[in-house]
Protein backbone atom coordinates (compact mmCIF):
# COMPACT_ATOMS: atom_id res chain seq x y z
CA UNK A 1 0.00 0.00 0.00
CA UNK A 2 1.54 3.37 -0.95
CA UNK A 3 1.94 6.04 1.70
CA UNK A 4 -1.71 8.04 2.26
CA UNK A 5 -2.23 10.94 3.97
CA UNK A 6 -5.33 11.82 6.56
CA UNK A 7 -5.54 15.31 6.98
CA UNK A 8 -7.37 18.20 6.84
CA UNK A 9 -5.91 18.89 3.40
CA UNK A 10 -7.59 16.61 1.08
CA UNK A 11 -11.62 15.76 1.87
CA UNK A 12 -10.99 12.86 -0.90
CA UNK A 13 -8.57 10.88 1.50
CA UNK A 14 -10.05 12.23 4.48
CA UNK A 15 -13.34 9.99 3.34
CA UNK A 16 -11.29 7.36 1.47
CA UNK A 17 -9.42 6.38 4.60
CA UNK A 18 -10.60 5.47 8.38
CA UNK A 19 -9.59 3.81 11.60
CA UNK A 20 -10.59 1.30 13.28
CA UNK A 21 -9.42 -0.38 16.79
CA UNK A 22 -10.64 -3.98 18.05
CA UNK A 23 -11.14 -4.92 21.62
CA UNK A 24 -7.06 -6.06 21.69
CA UNK A 25 -5.65 -2.66 21.20
CA UNK A 26 -5.02 -3.51 17.07
CA UNK A 27 -5.11 0.19 15.15
CA UNK A 28 -6.25 -0.84 11.51
CA UNK A 29 -6.32 1.81 8.40
CA UNK A 30 -9.34 1.33 6.17
CA UNK A 31 -9.39 1.93 2.92
CA UNK A 32 -12.99 2.14 1.82
CA UNK A 33 -12.55 3.16 -1.67
CA UNK A 34 -10.32 0.10 -2.69
CA UNK A 35 -12.02 -2.08 -0.36
CA UNK A 36 -8.86 -3.72 0.55
CA UNK A 37 -8.74 -5.80 3.54
CA UNK A 38 -7.75 -3.57 7.11
CA UNK A 39 -3.96 -3.06 7.39
CA UNK A 40 -2.88 -3.60 10.82
CA UNK A 41 -0.89 -0.55 12.27
CA UNK A 42 1.06 0.84 14.68
CA UNK A 43 1.07 4.15 16.11
CA UNK A 44 4.79 6.18 15.83
CA UNK A 45 4.71 9.87 17.26
CA UNK A 46 6.69 11.99 15.01
CA UNK A 47 8.25 15.57 15.98
CA UNK A 48 8.38 17.67 17.63
CA UNK A 49 7.68 16.07 20.88
CA UNK A 50 6.47 18.82 22.77
CA UNK A 51 3.14 18.19 20.62
CA UNK A 52 2.99 14.33 20.53
CA UNK A 53 -0.70 14.08 19.78
CA UNK A 54 -0.52 15.52 16.07
CA UNK A 55 1.89 14.43 13.14
CA UNK A 56 1.57 10.69 13.55
CA UNK A 57 2.94 7.66 11.46
CA UNK A 58 0.73 4.59 11.12
CA UNK A 59 3.52 1.63 9.98
CA UNK A 60 2.57 -1.38 9.24
CA UNK A 61 4.14 -5.01 10.37
CA UNK A 62 7.79 -4.44 8.52
CA UNK A 63 7.93 -0.29 9.86
CA UNK A 64 6.38 0.73 6.56
CA UNK A 65 4.54 3.93 7.15
CA UNK A 66 1.12 3.09 5.84
CA UNK A 67 -0.88 6.76 6.45
CA UNK A 68 0.00 9.92 8.27
CA UNK A 69 -2.40 11.66 10.09
CA UNK A 70 -1.62 15.49 10.89
CA UNK A 71 -3.90 16.23 12.78
CA UNK A 72 -6.24 13.67 14.53
CA UNK A 73 -8.92 16.56 15.05
CA UNK A 74 -9.97 16.21 11.21
CA UNK A 75 -10.32 12.74 11.78
CA UNK A 76 -14.46 11.69 11.41
CA UNK A 77 -15.62 10.54 14.98
CA UNK A 78 -15.03 7.01 14.84
CA UNK A 79 -11.39 7.29 13.49
CA UNK A 80 -10.40 10.14 16.07
CA UNK A 81 -11.22 7.95 18.93
CA UNK A 82 -9.73 4.75 17.40
CA UNK A 83 -6.51 6.95 17.30
CA UNK A 84 -7.25 8.54 20.92
CA UNK A 85 -7.10 4.65 22.23
CA UNK A 86 -3.88 3.56 20.23
CA UNK A 87 -1.90 6.69 21.37
CA UNK A 88 -3.19 5.61 24.59
CA UNK A 89 -1.43 2.13 24.32
CA UNK A 90 1.65 3.33 22.59
CA UNK A 91 1.96 6.42 24.73
CA UNK A 92 3.31 4.62 27.52
CA UNK A 93 6.12 5.46 28.99
CA UNK A 94 8.27 4.36 31.98
CA UNK A 95 9.03 6.73 34.26
CA UNK A 96 12.44 6.53 35.66
CA UNK A 97 13.88 7.17 39.09
CA UNK A 98 17.47 6.00 39.29
CA UNK A 99 19.68 4.30 36.65
CA UNK A 100 21.47 1.59 38.57
CA UNK A 101 23.98 0.60 35.49
CA UNK A 102 24.73 0.57 32.19
CA UNK A 103 26.78 -2.07 30.51
CA UNK A 104 27.81 -2.34 26.83
CA UNK A 105 28.18 -5.49 25.01
CA UNK A 106 28.87 -5.95 21.03
CA UNK A 107 26.31 -3.32 19.75
CA UNK A 108 23.94 -3.38 22.63
CA UNK A 109 23.56 -1.65 25.89
CA UNK A 110 22.27 -3.29 28.96
CA UNK A 111 20.38 -0.93 31.08
CA UNK A 112 19.35 -1.61 34.56
CA UNK A 113 16.65 0.94 36.08
CA UNK A 114 14.45 1.67 38.81
CA UNK A 115 10.75 3.02 37.64
CA UNK A 116 8.37 3.99 39.26
CA UNK A 117 6.63 0.71 38.49
CA UNK A 118 9.83 -0.75 39.74
CA UNK A 119 13.24 -1.95 38.79
CA UNK A 120 13.33 -3.06 35.33
CA UNK A 121 15.78 -3.90 32.57
CA UNK A 122 16.13 -3.38 28.97
CA UNK A 123 18.15 -3.12 26.04
CA UNK A 124 19.34 -0.16 23.76
CA UNK A 125 22.04 -0.27 20.57
CA UNK A 126 24.95 1.27 20.66
CA UNK A 127 24.00 4.26 18.19
CA UNK A 128 20.78 4.98 20.45
CA UNK A 129 21.85 7.96 22.75
CA UNK A 130 19.11 9.42 25.15
CA UNK A 131 17.29 12.33 23.73
CA UNK A 132 16.70 15.53 25.59
CA UNK A 133 13.18 17.00 25.45
CA UNK A 134 12.08 20.55 25.77
CA UNK A 135 11.67 20.28 29.43
CA UNK A 136 15.50 19.35 29.97
CA UNK A 137 14.29 15.50 31.06
CA UNK A 138 16.16 12.56 28.42
CA UNK A 139 14.63 10.15 27.02
CA UNK A 140 15.56 6.65 25.78
CA UNK A 141 13.75 4.40 23.55
CA UNK A 142 14.70 0.18 23.82
CA UNK A 143 15.41 -1.97 21.07
CA UNK A 144 11.61 -3.44 21.49
CA UNK A 145 10.52 0.67 21.23
CA UNK A 146 9.27 1.09 24.13
CA UNK A 147 10.07 4.76 26.06
CA UNK A 148 11.78 5.32 29.46
CA UNK A 149 11.66 8.99 30.64
CA UNK A 150 14.55 10.12 33.04
CA UNK A 151 14.36 14.04 34.56
CA UNK A 152 16.73 16.55 33.91
CA UNK A 153 19.83 15.57 34.67
CA UNK A 154 20.57 17.93 37.74
CA UNK A 155 17.12 16.43 38.79
CA UNK A 156 18.77 13.47 38.77
CA UNK A 157 20.41 11.87 42.34
CA UNK A 158 24.45 11.46 42.66
CA UNK A 159 24.52 7.71 41.50
CA UNK A 160 22.64 8.17 38.24
CA UNK A 161 24.42 11.35 37.40
CA UNK A 162 27.82 9.25 37.96
CA UNK A 163 26.07 5.79 35.71
CA UNK A 164 24.86 8.23 32.99
CA UNK A 165 27.92 11.16 32.36
CA UNK A 166 29.68 9.10 29.60
CA UNK A 167 26.03 9.17 27.46
CA UNK A 168 24.80 12.71 27.98
CA UNK A 169 26.04 16.31 28.87
CA UNK A 170 25.80 16.85 32.20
Amino acid sequence: MTSLMISQSSDEEQHALSLEIDESGQLFVIDRVADDPPVPVRVRQCFPWSDPHRHLSLRDASDREVAIVDDPAALDEASRAAVARALEIAGFVLEVTRVVAIEEEVEIRHWSVETTSGPRSFQTHLDEWPRTLPGGELLVRDVAGDLYKLGAPHTLDRRTRDVLWAFVDL
